[in-house]
């Protein structure tokens, strides 16, 4: 099985690399805001040393804003390693191989496929007298 995994998972390992590594900043990240809060509130705002909670503060922006940026670009690669083609893959709708509408003939329109009556139309035959 991990094989079969490591067979199919080949082309694509230096974008599954980035996206493992920024889970990990991520992570680092969000475990490390609680502390920077924790160290605020502990040196900063219990002794009265308002340098020491702007400087705080600033780092847990710079964190904040470089989480972001991890999350934004983990989730656009590996949304595009998700919806990678594979070589040789048919079937899909960019594949120029796989069928098309022209060889599963015409589309019915709607409200004219046949599956009941048309309105001013009678369908029903009464037998003369």
């Amino acid at each position: 099985m991990i094989r079969l995994l490591a067979a199919f998972l080949r082309p694509y390992w230096r974008a599954l690399i980035l996206v493992i590594a920024l889970l990990m900043i991520q992570a680092f990240a969000n475990l490390y805001l609680p502390e920077l809060n924790a160290d605020i509130i502990n040196n900063g705002v219990a002794k009265g040393d308002t340098d020491y909670i702007i400087q705080t503060g600033g780092v847990m922006l710079v964190v904040t804003v470089l989480l972001g940026i991890a999350s934004i670009i983990a989730v656009y690669w590996g949304a595009k390693t998700a919806m990678a083609r594979r070589p040789g893959r048919r079937g899909s709708p960019s594949d120029p191989g796989s069928s098309s509408s022209r060889d599963r003939g015409p589309r019915a329109r709607p409200g004219r496929s046949g599956g009941g009556p048309r309105r001013g139309v009678c369908r029903s035959r009464v037998a003369p007298g």
